[in-house]
This record gives structure tokens, sequence and C-alpha cells, in this order.
């Protein structure tokens, strides 16, 4: 079974996500902060990462960038989430190293989809 890091500082957020996730066979491990998601990383390497942008200290900005710099997790697909759709936000998203970006509120269906696309490559 796949396991997916969750990482958003809005309970329902998380848990509109997670659950959707974990109906889809995915294990789910959760944080509500890029702190405690560099914590959870030291114990264990997820199969993806769904990472909200806006959180409490670093941003999923900057956690994504320096997850991608880290030899021991560059290789973990990020999937970027946020309420910002503007086209620049996708671009910085990407540039920081995501392999994709959706917008809140999530589309469950494409969620899957692209979770599901990352982990198999």
């Amino acid at each position: 079974m796949a396991t997916v890091l969750v990482v958003d500082d809005t309970r329902t957020d998380s848990e509109l996500i997670g659950g959707t996730l974990r109906q889809n066979g995915f294990e789910i491990i959760s944080a509500n902060s890029s702190e405690e998601a560099k914590n959870k990383l030291g114990d264990f390497r997820p199969d993806a990462i769904v990472l909200d942008i806006v959180l409490p200290g670093e941003s999923g900005f900057e956690l994504c960038r320096s997850l991608k710099a880290n030899p021991v997790t560059s290789d973990i697909p990020i999937v970027l989430c946020s309420t910002k759709d503007g086209e620049i936000d996708r671009f910085w998203g990407m540039k920081q190293g995501a392999s994709s970006y959706l917008t809140k509120p999530i589309n469950p269906e494409e969620l899957i989809r692209t979770v599901r696309l990352l982990i198999s490559i």
C-alpha cells in the first residue's frame, strides 16, 4: 500500500484530502506544519507528499524547495495544493520542484488521478 504525507494546517482540508486518498487505498500520514512534516519525514519515507502552500512558519514553497534539494527526499513526488490559482502561483510552485499543482477546493478525481500517476512513475 502506498503512503502519502498530507501537509495542511486546515483541519477540514486535511481530512478531505486524507479521506479521499484513504478511500482509494492509500495509507495517510498527516502533518499540520512544515516543521511537523520534516519530523515525520525523519521517521518514514512516503511515496508522495500532498502539500499546502500557506502554512504556519515555513511555507509549502519553502518546504518543497528544501525537500527537493535534499538527496534523501529529492525523488519523492510533491503535489502542491492551494487556493491560489494564478499562473504565477503554478509557475512558482513548479519552479520549486513540485511534480504537480492542484487548486482548492480539491477535485477528488483529479487528486487520485494525479497521485496515482506520480507514484507509478
